[in-house]
């Protein structure tokens, strides 16, 4: 195969998981050439035999951004775009070749509420009205979709019905993945917490929680295992009050790992926990890194959110719980310690259910298909 497959995105790095890790790899493995263009990081070369050309121009103009991408797309000449955002899909637009599939891989909401956090109540309403515009601009502009999951089809699918699209989750392919399948020690546990700390997050309702089994349990040894950091000062603050509040003398913190390395670096706990605040935009998204521990054969606590409610039965290999209710969430670790035959059906159970039905081999080939069928159209 010869075809020539572009990559356009704004706020994702070159080496994203899903960008970079799974689609422009399986891309490649199949004879394609690929490039990948970013503008939140400085990269020029070749990873993996796939061409990699970023800038880190985020704080640029919307044109000088266009600009870029037009420039890429006219020197590389792909015969198919993969864009991540409305501003990518914007610029791809731009490319002298006008018969060409430009399709939109929507993964996030537009607008998601941390692109109007800075703004007054008043300003919110007017850029939350100006970037849904936008949107709706580039599924105007894009000739196919690809969704991340159900609830990012609104409202693109709905508007232009006759596009054709395909549904792509997050599942992680197996090679990424360190399995880590564990019996519970005696009178030891270790609970872990992965990813940006923020209340928002749920860091303090993980802390919540642990220090509630702690009192319900004090001869139990709890380890705490933190994999992640945070995003600004007043997140660092805030973390730093809360390592006061607690301090515990059994934690230990790590920064973030390497995507290759993610699913070694929580191979220790015994539980993987997510309890971020129901919002509106948590409850309607699914959260990416619930594969990767069923993955792995963790048992996962995590906020009863609509979005695991309605694609995956949890039961199987863990609860869904009140993120604020820690004495609720002690009592589902309590079960676990005093029926450690329960932790082990689930732990086998997380891993059986992503190797039957969450992983990346069982949606491998819609991809390509989905793919293929444009690549030469043009």
């Amino acid at each position: 195969m010869s075809g020539k497959i572009l990559f356009l995105t704004t706020a994702h790095h070159y080496n994203d998981d899903r960008i970079f890790f799974h689609q422009a790899k399986e891309l490649k493995a199949q004879g394609y050439k690929v490039k990948i263009c970013s503008l939140s990081s400085d990269y020029k070369g070749f990873i993996d035999g796939i061409e990699i050309e970023s800038y880190s121009v985020l704080n640029q103009t919307v044109k000088q951004k266009i600009e870029i991408f037009r420039n890429i797309c006219n020197s590389y000449e792909p015969n198919i775009i993969i864009c991540s955002e409305p501003l990518a899909v914007i610029g791809a637009k731009k490319y002298r070749k006008k018969k060409i599939a430009i399709i939109y891989d929507i993964t996030e909401w537009y607008p998601s509420m941390r692109m109007v956090q800075n703004y007054n109540s008043v300003f919110k309403i007017v850029h939350a009205f100006k970037f849904a515009l936008i949107n709706l601009y580039a599924g105007f502009l894009s000739t196919q979709f690809i969704f991340g999951e159900h609830s990012k089809k609104f409202p693109l699918a709905y508007l232009f019905p006759f596009k054709k699209k395909l549904l792509l989750p997050y599942f992680p392919d197996d090679i990424y993945i360190s399995k880590s399948i564990k019996k519970l020690e005696d009178n030891k546990f270790t609970v872990c917490y992965t990813g940006q700390i923020s209340k928002e997050k749920g860091i303090e309702n993980f802390f919540n929680a642990v220090d509630r089994l702690r009192q319900k349990k004090p001869q139990l040894q709890i380890s705490i295992l933190i994999v992640g950091s945070t995003q600004n000062k007043t997140n660092e603050l805030y973390f730093s009050n809360l390592l006061k509040k607690f301090s515990w003398e059994d934690i230990s913190i790590f920064k973030p790992s390497s995507f290759e390395e993610f699913s070694k670096s929580y191979a220790k706990a015994d539980v993987c926990f997510d309890l971020r605040d129901s919002s509106f935009e948590n409850n309607n998204c699914l959260p990416i890194k619930l594969f990767y521990y069923i993955a792995a054969g963790k048992p996962v606590i995590y906020t009863n959110l609509k979005a695991i409610r309605e694609y995956i039965d949890v039961s199987k290999f863990g609860y869904l719980v009140d993120p604020e209710n820690s004495d609720m969430i002690s009592d589902v670790l309590s079960n676990y310690l005093e029926h450690p035959e329960t932790y082990d059906i689930h732990a086998n159970n997380a891993r059986k259910e992503f190797e039957k039905k969450y992983n990346w081999g069982i949606i491998r080939n819609s991809f390509l298909n989905f793919i293929t069928q444009f690549i030469y159209k043009n």
